[in-house]
């Protein structure tokens, strides 16, 4: 999903920060919400589990399935990007080495996506499940939203 606008119905988001929305049960979409954190010491990105209110408010004004959802989005200046398009750019914006993701552009849409899909669709099955969203470290708890 390359860049989607949020609707004017779209809940206000509390910050201007780019926001990652996450499967917060997923035990590879939280990894990577720590990764991510942990090579962000700027502290730029803030997060939000799929399974809360925010999440899930933000999910339907995209018209995506609240229930199933199947991709990490990143929602930064009233614009939503998925799949690959949200790796890709948190990765870029993270900056130094991690610039180099920026080449999986190069990539057609429909096979970075394809491949994505796969991924997604298997993630549980492939990396496990928690019984409860992931939950931040006390340090932690401004950028978790």
């Amino acid at each position: 999903m390359v860049g989607r606008p949020l609707s004017d119905a779209a809940p206000a988001l509390p910050t201007p920060a780019p926001l990652i929305v996450f499967d917060g049960v997923c035990v590879l979409c939280s990894g990577f919400v720590q990764w991510v954190i942990g090579h962000d010491p700027g502290g730029q990105f803030r997060f939000t589990a799929a399974q809360g209110p925010l999440g899930q408010a933000l999910i339907k004004d995209l018209g995506l399935d609240p229930v199933r959802l199947e991709t990490i989005l990143l929602i930064e200046g009233g614009v939503a990007y998925g799949k690959l398009a949200a790796i890709i750019a948190i990765a870029t914006r993270l900056g130094g080495a991690w610039r180099a993701a920026a080449v999986l552009k190069l990539l057609p849409g429909f096979i970075g996506d394809w491949v994505y899909d796969r991924i997604a669709r298997n993630r549980y099955a492939l990396f496990g499940k928690r019984d409860v969203c992931w939950t931040p470290s006390p340090h932690l708890t401004d950028r978790v939203i």
